[in-house]
């Protein structure tokens, strides 16, 4: 992330916007279960709520210096944070009861890379695990704020199947005022 990207990542009126706002309307009616992961944290506003809604929280960040801060901070309480890469991650399969990501899948630069976080997030949740994600809508004033910064987002109308394609059922997407709420369900895995 730029340096005010980063800044307002952190920032007051970011908490408020996640807590009163982002969080309540993506959550509202989503049970996550008892052991959520949560992709890219970033300053770990979103963790902070997410860890008092579920018994453990495993938060993996991209960046070293977020992932040690949030790392630190975290110390002593439900959460474990782990550095590391979404589109391939070093969990069992069916191993969490639900998956969470605010505000960044428009920070992997590729949409293949964003299709290898979707089916790893597929692979990873339980089966009838459930996904939500939140991320802003395309507009000019967005992509100004993303400069020297990555900046790839997702269309909304897209979702649908690139979820499914991920190995997700019951995907429902819905846009707001600030951007798009996307839940899911982890498809039945086959038994042997």
């Amino acid at each position: 992330m730029n340096e005010a990207h980063l800044e307002f990542c952190a920032s007051p009126q970011w908490r408020q916007a996640i807590e009163e706002t982002i969080l309540p309307e993506a959550l509202h009616g989503v049970a996550l279960g008892d052991d959520v992961i949560e992709i890219g944290p970033g300053p770990g506003l979103t963790t902070d709520v997410l860890r008092t809604l579920t018994a453990r929280l495993t938060a993996l960040e991209f960046d070293p210096d977020l992932a040690d801060a949030l790392a630190e901070r975290m110390a002593g309480t439900n959460v474990e944070v782990i550095c590391g890469d979404a589109t391939g991650m070093d969990f069992p399969d069916g191993r969490f009861t639900g998956a969470a990501s605010f505000h960044m899948l428009h920070h992997i630069p590729t949409d293949e890379a964003q299709d290898l976080v979707f089916a790893e997030l597929g692979r990873v949740l339980r089966s009838g695990g459930t996904l939500v994600a939140a991320d802003g809508v395309e507009n000019e004033s967005v992509r100004l704020f993303h400069t020297d910064d990555i900046y790839n987002p997702i269309d909304p109308a897209t979702l649908d199947r690139r979820l499914t394609g991920a190995g997700f059922t019951s995907v429902g997407v819905r846009v707001y005022d600030l951007g798009w709420i996307c839940t899911a369900t982890a498809a039945q895995r086959a038994t042997t």
